[in-house]
């Protein structure tokens, strides 16, 4: 049996575009297979990533953070946007930096998690999340991170679980188990 195949619904018209330099806001009516008009708001953004340093055996978390969206401070695993300019990989490595001063020729291994982008939320955005695993070279820099305010969770089972309660974010949340369910 042939699975139903939905068409694109057309767009009939597009009210109201606006743009930011972190996202664009669009207002349109949409026509359903049914013929039914419906009035319809979606962002465009830059894709994300979401890098699990490890070194030691150790994941490496920056400090919490405020988060404007909930506002409050959270924790969560370096990540940002990918920037047009920059492939995934590229941002992954660029994230490593400016979040936790980790240079390039300290990452030994990159994986990517995926290699097409994830829908981080497709009925209301076209950005896509891009998860890596970076395995660091094990030279000790805890001081520099013991400076920085870095915080670290054993890569093991408890390590995650305990991880798991920290991690409010989703996309940091579904990053860490995607790897734990196929990559450790």
């Amino acid at each position: 049996m042939q699975p139903n195949v939905e068409q694109a619904w057309q767009v009939r018209d597009r009210f109201l575009e606006l743009h930011s330099r972190w996202m664009t806001l669009v207002g349109e009516h949409l026509q359903d297979q049914q013929g039914e008009v419906l009035e319809y708001w979606r962002i465009e953004k830059a894709d994300s990533a979401i890098v699990l340093p490890i070194q030691n055996d150790q994941f490496l978390l920056p400090p919490p953070s405020y988060r404007p969206g909930v506002g409050q401070v959270t924790l969560d695993f370096p990540g940002g946007r990918v920037p047009e300019t920059q492939t995934p990989e590229q941002a992954a490595i660029a994230i490593l930096k400016r979040e936790l001063g980790i240079e390039a020729t300290s990452v030994t291994q990159l994986l990517p998690l995926n290699n097409e982008g994830w829908a981080v939320n497709s009925s209301f955005s076209n950005q896509n999340l891009y998860g890596f695993v970076a395995h660091l070279d094990n030279v000790e820099n805890t001081k520099q991170y013991s400076e920085q305010g870095v915080i670290t969770y054993p890569v093991t089972s408890s390590g995650v679980q305990d991880l798991l309660q920290r991690l409010t974010c989703l996309q940091c949340r579904a990053v860490l188990l995607e790897w734990w369910l196929t990559c450790r």
